[in-house]
């Protein structure tokens, strides 16, 4: 199983450029109000050192007094004002942010090929939709807005340090140095600690979904306990992760509160060794301790919430990192001149040097009912997915009316091949919806003509609320075969001019299924249909019989054809007949 990509540090500030760009002016507009806020915050030390100077000199009136406390109270004021618009606007501002992410996620995801998707595993992308988007949220609406506000509260505070008195100022500079050191070990650790942490998540989301998913697999090979031991192994793991990075925190926040109480130490002794030898006057030096005190916060929240940016900067690499696979597709502008398949000495492989296929060559022309039949593994429906353009050849070619398949675009490969199998999903919503997945614009009457064609016009009917029913998991319930139908009905209505039936109606008993099969064939009058399947008597109603053993074209004739030539069909349809009569 191999992951999908995660992106670089690079890629990710990149992206949070572009991010800034189309947002620069509300992010602006709160940076504006927050500044505001931040200069209002530091009137109060100021004002205080006023005051010590003047009871120094002895100078301190009633009326001074009057003044000092209406500006205290007009810089209250305006700081608890421009807070709360400021953050008005910077949550306003996280929400359509993060609207902005989860769409180009979305897009990338919808974007992505079915074949890699399949080779990565549902655990990944889930636990990216999941546990990642979470973890951005978090960022992108807290972390974010509120690390930029600390940053422009502690530049303020410093310039007022300096512009009160740089002398003394100077002193609280001496916990930068141990700060950035502290700081840039742990940045260097929690990075690939973090990342460490979000692929144990997904290595269990992929595990616990693929048990549930196959519970009754699990059950019958009595494969519990080994399930259990690697659902262990993976919740190890998470543990290992997080207590890796938490003893990264436990190292350096003391480290941390320590530099700040250093930091007003020193500017407290400083600022009264300078006082006593004349060189500053109280009130500076009261004002330049109380700004190393209103620092403290600032500081704090930079540190904290840079844990927190560490934690958003690695899901945001998992999430944008989707945009890393590349479609393997070449498109010319080309169009087919016709609807003929060909295939030319095609081999194709999961693991390079196990081939599944094995320079197959075929022609399959339009209108034409193919069965392709052949014992388990041997290939059938691999070759079904390179026809519908789900995977390309490892070696060969494979045309549609000229055109190599993978230089057309994939929506216009869907355009012409559709693929159904027996795997199937209902999604939440009503019928209605889950229908209009294939032609947005279908109206009543071709969504009940479509339904008809495939048997479930009966069903259907004697639902609770007709199209307007919600179905999915958490809606009305539908077996097996009626979701088949379903999933058979959208095809109907994506008219595409290539049908591939991989097993389309092995949920359905066999002689619902030759029912169906039957109905269908009116359907798809004037269309090609290649049908892989196990029940022979698809074969037996095609034009040609495709029989591929060992991933080669072992015979390919009409039925009589082959049963005539006694070889691996007539086999094959003996086997079946016989266990068709004893299921009878």
């Amino acid at each position: 199983m191999t992951s999908l990509p995660i992106a670089s540090n690079k890629s990710v500030r990149a992206y949070a450029k572009t991010l800034a760009r189309d947002f620069r002016r509300p992010m602006f507009r709160a940076l504006w109000m927050y500044a505001i806020a931040g200069i209002a915050s530091l009137v109060g030390p100021t004002i205080i050192g006023h005051i010590v100077n003047d009871v120094t000199a002895g100078t301190l009136t009633s009326r001074g007094i009057t003044y000092f406390a209406l500006g205290l109270i007009a810089a209250s004021l305006i700081n608890t004002a421009s807070t709360f618009l400021a953050r008005r606007r910077s949550y306003v501002l996280g929400e359509s942010v993060f609207a902005r992410l989860r769409e180009d996620f979305m897009a990338r995801v919808l974007e992505l090929p079915l074949s890699v998707v399949e080779r990565a595993g549902t655990g990944d992308l889930l636990s990216r939709t999941t546990n990642d988007v979470e973890a951005l949220s978090r960022t992108v609406r807290f972390a974010v807005p509120e690390w930029l506000v600390a940053i422009m509260q502690a530049l303020l505070t410093l310039a007022a340090m300096l512009l009160t008195s740089p002398l003394v100022a100077l002193s609280a500079l001496i916990a930068l140095p141990l700060l950035y050191l502290s700081t840039k070990r742990y940045l260097r650790y929690a990075a690939p600690g973090y990342i460490r942490e979000r692929i144990s998540y997904a290595t269990l989301f992929a595990t616990v979904s693929e048990t549930a998913e196959g519970g009754r697999t699990m059950d019958a090979l009595q494969l519990g306990r080994r399930q259990r031991h690697r659902v262990e192994r993976d919740l190890n793991e998470i543990f290992y992760s997080e207590i890796y990075t938490l003893s990264l925190r436990l190292a350096w926040f003391p480290t941390l509160e320590t530099n700040f109480a250093l930091a007003i130490a020193t500017t407290v002794g400083w600022g009264g060794y300078l006082y006593l030898h004349h060189h500053v006057s109280l009130g500076a030096a009261t004002a330049v301790a109380l700004y190393v005190v209103q620092l403290v916060d600032p500081l704090d929240r930079i540190v904290a919430w840079l844990d927190e940016l560490q934690i958003g900067q690695t899901a945001l690499a998992r999430l944008i990192g989707v945009a890393d696979v590349k479609d393997d597709r070449i498109t010319t502008g080309d169009q087919p001149l016709s609807e003929i398949i060909e295939l030319s000495n095609v081999r194709y492989h999961y693991r390079p040097g196990h081939d599944v296929l094995k320079g197959v060559s075929l022609t399959i022309t339009p209108g034409e009912r193919l069965a392709i039949v052949g014992p388990s593994g041997a290939g059938k429906s691999t070759l079904g997915r390179l026809i519908a353009g789900i995977d390309r050849p490892s070696t060969g070619t494979l045309t549609i009316g000229g055109v190599s398949l993978e230089h057309l675009p994939l929506s216009d490969v869907r355009q012409h091949v559709a693929l159904v199998t027996q795997e199937h999903h209902i999604f939440i919503g009503s019928l209605r919806d889950n229908l209009r997945l294939a032609d947005t614009s279908a109206t009543n009457d071709e969504l009940e003509r479509a339904l008809a064609a495939v048997d479930a016009i009966e069903w259907v009917s004697a639902l609770p609320e007709g199209f307007d029913t919600i179905l999915g998991s958490t809606g009305y319930p539908l077996t097996a075969g009626q979701a088949q139908q379903l999933a058979l009905a959208r095809l109907v209505l994506a008219d595409p001019h290539t049908l591939v039936l991989d097993e389309a109606t092995a949920l359905l008993d066999p002689r619902a299924a030759r029912h169906l099969e039957r109905s269908l064939n009116a359907v798809m009058q004037g269309r090609t249909v290649i049908a892989i399947a196990h029940r022979l008597h698809t074969a037996h109603d095609a034009d040609r019989v495709c029989v591929v053993i060992d991933g080669n074209i072992a015979e390919l004739g009409t039925h009589d054809e082959l049963l005539a030539l006694g070889g691996e069909y007539a086999a094959l349809w003996r086997s079946w007949r016989s266990e068709s009569d004893e299921a009878e």
